[in-house]
């Protein structure tokens, strides 16, 4: 069965997660991991698949017999780290489990849920594409204002959750973006997508963070473009009226061959389903690949951005 059959609906509305296509996603991100139930410390809202993976832990630290302190002996971590994991207040990130696996020779266990660990630290408006992107057999995108997350890197993500209003601790910016650069495993995920970004020249001289975060975020988009599933091309400046000029949209097929769009605008994401609304992206976005420079011109732009530096 069809898991993203069209609805008669398609629309979403802010604050309301659970209607319209956000709520068909949940539902079958509910079939999937069960609800993304929250456990509560210290008055803050945790993930309740930070606590699975940490009842997980536990049970497997007590059947080797050992201790919290002698578990992050083992593994080269602290009592602290260890109890905080165990405990659902942080969550374990990709060498942490690594180190767990190896010590309690967990079978693998452990690492089949650190995607979800992974997923649930980003933003929660976004989650649920996160789900649906993770298993795309192609994802297309136009982006007129940022270069898209799959592209960041890590200063780049950084300085964006800095500059969020209101204002981040820096323990969320630090798990926002660990969970960014985590769903960067598309690019190079077996079997591949098919990827293409187009982003707008102004996206790319906008600029986020100093000189040195932007110079490598260049030279991180003339790495990915040289990928033989992706394609990087750049909407110049002057090109006049497009039909991006509406926003920033993505179309995706996923594994059932489905096509869906994505929508996104100050933290109010929607997932789109309905043919007609979908089959209107696919069109602009042809319009844009075409409009926009090919993979060899926007690579040479990229590259005098560099030598601008």
């Amino acid at each position: 069965m069809n898991r993203w059959r069209a609805r008669p609906w398609a629309g979403c509305e802010a604050g309301r997660e659970g209607r319209g296509a956000v709520r068909a996603v949940r539902d079958v991100r509910d079939t999937r991991t069960g609800r993304d139930a929250k456990t509560k410390d210290e008055g803050v809202d945790r993930p309740g698949v930070w606590s699975a993976y940490g009842v997980l832990l536990q049970y497997l630290r007590k059947r080797a017999g050992l201790n919290q302190q002698q578990l992050g002996d083992a593994m080269g971590y602290s009592l602290e780290q260890v109890a905080s994991v165990e405990q659902g207040r942080r969550p374990a990130k990709v060498a942490f489990t690594a180190a767990a696996e190896r010590a309690l020779e967990a079978g693998g266990v452990l690492q089949a849920l650190q995607g979800e660990v992974d997923r649930a630290k980003l933003p929660r408006f976004f989650r649920n594409f996160a789900l649906i992107e993770a298993e795309v057999v192609s994802r297309f995108s136009y982006d007129p204002l940022l270069v898209p997350g799959l592209l960041q890197t890590e200063g780049y993500a950084r300085a964006l959750f800095a500059g969020h209003c209101p204002p981040l601790s820096t323990e969320i910016i630090d798990q926002h973006t660990e969970a960014r650069l985590s769903r960067q495993k598309l690019l190079t995920r077996v079997p591949l997508a098919e990827l293409s970004f187009i982003i707008s020249e102004e996206a790319l001289r906008n600029p986020v963070g100093d000189t040195e975060v932007m110079r490598g975020q260049w030279q991180r988009l003339l790495e990915v473009g040289a990928l033989r599933n992706v394609e990087v091309q750049v909407m110049p400046a002057a090109g006049g009226f497009h039909s991006g000029l509406n926003g920033p949209f993505v179309v995706l097929e996923t594994q059932e061959h489905q096509h869906l769009g994505y929508i996104e605008s100050q933290e109010v994401g929607c997932v789109v389903l309905d043919p007609a609304q979908v089959s209107a992206f696919g069109l602009r976005y042809g319009k844009l690949r075409s409009q926009a420079l090919n993979g060899v011109e926007s690579a040479r732009l990229i590259e005098r951005l560099v030598g601008e530096t």
